[in-house]
Formats: C-alpha cells, sequence, structure tokens
C-alpha cells in the first residue's frame, strides 16, 4: 500500500516523537525529509517540511493516536 502522510512539522525530534509513540501502538512510521531539512538549513532552521508516514491501512488510527496524544498534552 501506498505510504500515507499522517504528521508534519519541521522540528527532527518531534517527528522522531511521533514516530515512536506510533510504532510503540505497533503502527509501523517512517520519518521522510530529514537529512533534506538538514542538509539545506542546518539545525533548527525551518525551510524543509519533515513527514511522518505510514501505510494507507493504518492512517486513521495514527491520525486518531496523534491527536489523542496533542490533547493530553
Amino acid at each position: 500500500m501506498e505510504p500515507v502522510t499522517v504528521f508534519r512539522t519541521f522540528n527532527g525530534l518531534e517527528a522522531h516523537l511521533v514516530r515512536s509513540r506510533l510504532e510503540a501502538a505497533g503502527i509501523p512510521a517512517t520519518v521522510l525529509h530529514e537529512g533534506a531539512a538538514l542538509a539545506v538549513t542546518g539545525a533548527g532552521t525551518p525551510a524543509v517540511e519533515i513527514q511522518v508516514t505510514v501505510g494507507a491501512e493504518s492512517a486513521a488510527e495514527a491520525r486518531e493516536l496523534i491527536e489523542s496524544s496533542r490533547e493530553g498534552a
């Protein structure tokens, strides 16, 4: 299945935190474009969006988990 972007950020640490939460819930996830973001701008300068993707079959569950994590923060 095609990967689906479920989270977008300019912060690599935030992307990996989301990926980790998803994987802890049994949802395989991937962080995309982190290397490009660092190569283009250096650490901490937003210019390239970093994405967290999951398989299409897990997208709805992943979005619910991300949203519930935000509400609890």
